[in-house]
């Protein structure tokens, strides 16, 4: 009897173990290159910090200051290595609270934090093994920088990445720098400086700090597609990790960066990041003090998430480790206005309308999150969309319910008079269904052109689809395209969507002409950026509109989609 009760027991404990075996293998989450990036794509606000020795100098040098980017002084002053290196003797962050700084950052309402491990100049903010130019071995304060973040960070809840500068690297010879080498002892092999400096190191900041979120590579200079995937190997072992596009060699990674600017049109089918400046410097300098309000801070931070990206707010520490104060201020005064419009911020996907006066808005799920730049002044916020709306309030009053009317096309709801927001007030609208957004005039016609490469037809500008693009004939460098509304309408906004080329310097001069009679009559003129254009105007009636277009740099003209947008 007693040999078959401990039989039985041995039986189910045996069963209980497989069970548990099997279930820990099927709730296993496979990693794919879309759920890896989804808290990234929920979290939408991160905190960027340059810091390293280039504070020290802080923007002066021989008593001269030197005029761009703080971080760059080396570079733009050309001062021998061995003169910048001793810097390092006076770059002593006694003040460094890593606690305060991820305090802050998640105050701020930021979800991650991006730190250069490493910049151009070479010097490494961790425990190299592989040189003597890191803080540990080159400064007084004689730490590792890196560690206590991730500490705090880990503790906090809060995603750490780090910046590194794998390409340019003006201290460590063989490494590349924008505009060549002006010390000879910078001279070296650029594939020796990659084997025995770089992949070495980022193996180092990948292993010891935990679980790190994201890689940020910068600036590929020199870098070819054999040298980019010296890298590789490494990234492969982290499945996790979040790359963007600037490893160089033609390698994408997974976020596209625009640097200080917010594309017209945003990046639809990629994942990007704006990272920009609170002044106008990344580094800490001295003389800097051309801050941005922070209204302008969280109007950005609304543009950019309502075109679906996401925001990387950069402070450049001093070299005592001290994050200055305009700039505590400033993410202060953020956080507040988070704490109250959060909501309309986190996990949202961008506008689903193509053009709205007033502002911009968010989505979650079948709630609509109206940003509202500009408060109408007749108490009616004009929204053109079909579903039934079933409620209405003010993200800083939601007990309070606001009045709507609807018709076919538009949903009317009754605001105050004065806006409750002297930044940007929200208004968070429920609705059933999926949204169902009053097309635009140019949805889905015709159309005509000066000339239309087979391949890349006129169609494609008004398909809705921006991965696909009209060209003209080939050697045609300056074209236009017509359109025929079907009836007069009031117009007053375009919208041009083009090839991602902001880097290349691409620019296409364009006109905007609406036909009056036999004539036609020029609205606006303009050029792109190589990011899209979108200008709204006085509202002009009309049934025949022209676009004139110039390509870029004597290439021919090219466009994914011309949009115009009714007047609301």
């Amino acid at each position: 009897m007693k040999l078959t009760t401990k039989l039985l027991y041995l039986l189910l404990l045996f069963s209980g173990i497989m069970i548990f075996t099997f279930c820990s293998k099927t709730v296993k989450k496979e990693i794919t290159p879309e759920n890896k990036m989804e808290w990234w794509t929920n979290a939408k606000f991160g905190l960027f910090i340059h810091w390293g020795v280039y504070s020290v100098p802080a923007g002066v040098y021989n008593g001269q200051e030197v005029r761009g980017i703080g971080e760059w002084i080396m570079n733009h002053a050309k001062i021998p290595m061995a003169e910048y290196q001793k810097y390092a003797k006076q770059f002593n962050p006694v003040k460094y609270n890593p606690e305060a700084w991820v305090k802050m950052a998640k105050d701020a309402g930021m979800k991650y934090i991006v730190i250069t491990s490493k910049h151009h100049d070479g010097f490494a903010l961790f425990d190299s093994k592989v040189t003597d130019w890191d803080v540990v071995d080159a400064t007084p304060y004689g730490k590792d920088l890196l560690k206590p973040l991730a500490k705090a960070a880990k503790k906090e809840g809060m995603k750490l990445g780090f910046y590194y500068s794998q390409a340019q690297d003006w201290n460590h010879p063989g490494g590349a720098a924008s505009g060549g080498h002006w010390d000879e002892a910078q001279n070296g092999s650029m594939d020796a400086y990659l084997d025995k400096i770089a992949v070495p190191q980022v193996k180092e900041i990948l292993s010891r700090y935990g679980d790190i979120a994201i890689l940020w590579w910068d600036t590929p200079v020199d870098m070819t597609k054999e040298r980019a995937e010296k890298f590789l190997p490494i990234i492969a072992k982290y499945p996790n990790l979040i790359t963007n596009n600037r490893l160089g060699g033609g390698i994408s990674g997974d976020t596209e960066t625009p640097e200080q600017f917010i594309p017209a049109t945003g990046f639809k089918g990629r994942h990007w990041e704006v990272c920009m400046t609170m002044n106008d410097t990344w580094g800490f300098k001295t003389n800097d003090h051309n801050w941005k309000s922070t209204k302008d801070l969280i109007l950005k931070l609304s543009d950019i998430v309502s075109k679906g990206g996401n925001f990387l707010l950069n402070v450049g520490p001093t070299s005592e480790g001290e994050i200055p104060r305009p700039s505590i201020e400033r993410l202060h005064q953020v956080g507040e206005w988070m704490k109250v419009n959060g909501e309309a911020i986190y996990g949202t996907s961008a506008n689903p309308f193509p053009y709205l006066p007033w502002g911009k808005a968010t989505l979650k799920g079948q709630k609509l999150f109206l940003h509202v730049l500009n408060w109408p002044k007749n108490g009616i916020l004009n929204l053109p969309m079909r579903n039934k709306a079933t409620k209405a309030y003010l993200m800083s009053n939601t007990l309070n319910e606001l009045g709507m009317v609807q018709d076919a096309d538009f949903i009317k709801i009754t605001v105050p008079a004065v806006a409750p927001d002297t930044i940007l007030p929200i208004i968070a609208l429920e609705f059933e269904g999926n949204p169902d957004v009053l097309p635009i005039p140019t949805s889905g016609i015709s159309g005509k052109a000066s000339s239309v490469n087979p391949e890349k037809p006129l169609s494609n500008l008004f398909d809705g689809d921006i991965k696909n693009r009209w060209e003209p004939a080939a050697g045609e460098k300056e074209s236009w395209i017509e359109v025929d509304l079907g009836k007069p309408t009031a117009i007053e906004n375009i919208t041009l969507w083009e090839p991602w080329r902001p880097r290349d310097n691409h620019s296409q001069e364009f006109q905007l002409l609406v036909k009056k009679g036999d004539k036609w009559e020029k609205i606006i003129e303009g050029k792109t950026k190589g990011n899209g254009f979108n200008q709204s105007f006085e509202p002009v009636t009309g049934q025949y509109f022209r676009l004139k277009i110039k390509g870029s740099n004597g290439e021919v003209p090219a466009l994914n989609e011309w949009a115009l947008n009714r007047e609301i």
